[in-house]
């Protein structure tokens, strides 16, 4: 064995020793390596990132985009919503993960399978209370093995297929793999429903800053538009898009103040108090079609492209001149083209409508408005802006 090759192990059987003992990032162990191979020169200089100009470097980041895109469209809450409102138990919604992503691996890049479904993975595992590797491990061994059953379904076939070729003069059809791939595949998506409970629960060692500031008591108001699906269906339906994370407080309906029974017939132009969390509110606004605070939105009001317009959540501090005011008697849209799209008031429920509430000092407020006016907002109302997050809350959806 040459010193090259000796070295070649050395690094080689270092960075799985690093990989195993799992104490550092898996990315940080890689770029050392290659550092290292590079200072003892068994990789050249001038190769040492030649992988990244690589084709699957593009699929993967390209893959993530499409996911992120997927996720926020309202796509994918819509689907489970009209299809599969009542696929609860883990098992189930392990079995048509797995089976989607194990047959699109078959005709399309595992990757790309992968970035369709893993938006499910995460609703469902909101939905069920579960950390999300339950689905996530699971449906990688499914991409895996459904590659297995065409002659495009993985790049090893592909080789294959070119080799056989060259040596005989005629490849491998596109099914030519089926059989035994197929088979496979069955026998590995139905060991993985039974399995899956082997796959290590992961859990985050440290709070981050997002989960630190969360808030799941904000108060928001909503009307129900004219084309919302839920005109003349019960208001538990319409609970039912939260999954659990948000509640009607109160409904409004021509000046006259309805109790939010879940039998109660949601009619066109009511306006429904939510209390819950920014996500749940969210998915409840998009998914029934409401329309938040009235019709007052930022970008109608100055023309601003919706890239421009963002929520922000923030704390009233003592001394800011909102403290006593209501969004209502500030004017608060017409005046500063800003929008009070959620109160949290700890330990206390609100209950008046949004544009009514007298705010407080430590009253914490979602704000809607453009990059330009919100920071100047927040210095001359005495607001202090929370660690940085995404509100979802009020943004325009794409999805049809």
């Amino acid at each position: 064995m040459t010193a090259e090759q000796s070295l070649s192990f050395l690094v080689i059987g270092a960075m799985m020793v690093f990989f195993i003992w799992d104490r550092f990032r898996y990315d940080i162990i890689a770029c050392s390596a290659l550092m290292l191979a590079v200072a003892v020169g068994i990789v050249p200089f001038n190769r040492a990132f030649a992988g990244f100009s690589d084709d699957i470097v593009i699929i993967v980041g390209s893959a993530l985009i499409v996911s992120a895109g997927v996720a926020r469209s309202g796509v994918v809450d819509a689907a489970i919503q009209r299809f599969l409102p009542d696929l609860t138990s883990v098992r189930s919604q392990l079995a048509l993960l797995v089976v989607t992503v194990t047959v699109l691996s078959a005709f399309i890049k595992n990757i790309g399978a992968l970035a369709i479904m893993i938006p499910v993975a995460f609703q469902f595992a909101r939905r069920s209370g579960v950390q999300p590797s339950v689905f996530l491990m699971p449906m990688a061994f499914g991409s895996l093995i459904g590659g297995l059953m065409t002659q495009v379904g993985t790049s090893p076939n592909v080789v294959v297929s070119r080799m056989r070729q060259d040596l005989t003069g005629e490849s491998f059809t596109m099914f030519d793999f089926t059989p035994v791939g197929a088979s496979l595949a069955l026998v590995g998506a139905v060991f993985l429903l039974f399995a899956y409970r082997l796959v290590p629960e992961r859990k985050s060692q440290q709070v981050s800053v997002n989960q630190a500031i969360e808030i799941t008591d904000y108060t928001s108001e909503a009307v129900v538009a004219a084309g919302s699906p839920m005109i003349g269906k019960p208001l538990v339906n319409l609970v039912k898009l939260g999954d659990g994370g948000a509640v009607v407080i109160a409904i409004f309906r021509r000046g006259t103040h309805l109790a939010p029974l879940p039998d109660a017939i949601i009619e066109a132009d009511d306006i429904l108090l939510l209390e819950g969390g920014p996500a749940a509110l969210d998915r409840i606004v998009s998914q029934a079609k409401l329309r938040i605070s009235g019709d007052r939105s930022p970008a109608s009001a100055n023309g601003k492209a919706p890239a421009d317009i963002e929520a922000i959540e923030a704390v009233i501090a003592s001394g800011s001149p909102l403290i006593g005011m209501s969004a209502q008697r500030l004017a608060l849209f017409n005046n500063h083209n800003i929008n009070l799209l959620a109160v949290s008031r700890q330990g206390e429920r609100l209950k008046q409508r949004l544009g009514s509430i007298r705010l407080q000092a430590g009253d914490i407020v979602v704000l809607q408005g453009t990059r330009r006016d919100l920071p100047a907002f927040l210095q001359d109302f005495g607001c202090l802006p929370l660690a940085q997050r995404e509100i979802l809350l009020g943004t325009i959806r794409r999805a049809t």
